[in-house]
């Protein structure tokens, strides 16, 4: 069996800690580990957990985890291939949607490199000075 309780850059929220850099406000939120939870269990993962503490405390944290009986078929392996993407990316996609720098790189370097299978929705930037004389 393969799994894990949290993996800190998607199944994990805590503004204490892997949450810390997201600086719209939702660090506070524990959208991440709760899609991060429903995908893994929609992708097919034998076990899926929601469960809270991770390091912090209790109550500082939500972390989504997953375990999969490894038997070596293929429906397994392609179950990995689409749920370890999911649980990485997941979380970077949420940090680049919060407009971190090096979030906001790597996402569109994947939609580069896997543009034949899969798209992140890279964030719109507002013109600073545009919003700026608006308000």
């Amino acid at each position: 069996m393969l799994g894990r309780d949290h993996h800190d850059v998607s199944g994990a929220d805590s503004p204490f800690r892997e949450t810390a850099n997201i600086k719209d406000g939702s660090n506070i939120m524990a959208d991440m580990s709760v899609q991060c939870f429903a995908g893994n269990a929609a992708r097919g993962m034998s076990l899926v957990t929601l469960h809270d503490g991770g390091g912090v405390g209790i109550g500082k944290a939500i972390n989504g985890g997953f375990g999969m009986v490894l038997d070596g078929s293929e429906r397994v392996d392609e179950i990995l291939r689409s749920a370890i993407l999911w649980d990485v990316m997941g979380g970077v996609a949420r940090r680049s949607w919060a407009r971190n720098t090096n979030a906001m790189k790597t996402v569109k370097e994947f939609n580069i490199n896997h543009s034949q299978e899969y798209k992140i929705t890279e964030p719109y930037l507002v013109n600073e000075r545009l919003l700026n004389d608006i308000i």
